[in-house]
């Protein structure tokens, strides 16, 4: 498939509850290769509720977040790091990791991956 523009409102995506692993979890698959013919990354938001997390998990590849608003913490190198909007982490391959909400709000960032096919290079 040949990527095509897109231009949409990120509420026009569904988002996905995470499952019992993720407490108040969810994601949304904003630019994809499945969806859009993208041929290097996908873009995702992940929406955390107050108290809520993701599992700690490590992939063979990087993410790159960008925190959209909210108030949450990072877990990398065996350090929990304060993050609010305006913050960018580089997640690199194999590394373990986990996202929590401190805050009262919903939590929310961008989620940069590679696409399937370039998913361990």
């Amino acid at each position: 498939m040949n990527p095509q523009p897109k231009v949409a409102h990120y509420s026009q995506m569904a988002a996905t509850l995470f499952g019992d692993s993720a407490p108040g979890t969810s994601i949304r698959e904003l630019v994809s290769e499945q969806k859009d013919g993208a041929p290097v990354y996908n873009m995702r938001m992940i929406e955390i509720e107050p108290n809520g997390n993701t599992p700690p998990h490590s992939h063979p590849y990087e993410h790159e977040n960008y925190v959209l608003e909210g108030e949450g913490q990072v877990f990398l190198n065996d350090e929990w790091h304060s993050i609010k909007p305006g913050y960018v982490i580089l997640v690199p391959p194999n590394m373990h990791h986990q996202y929590r909400n401190t805050g009262s709000t919903v939590f929310r960032f961008l989620c940069s991956i590679p696409v399937e096919k370039f998913q361990g290079v």
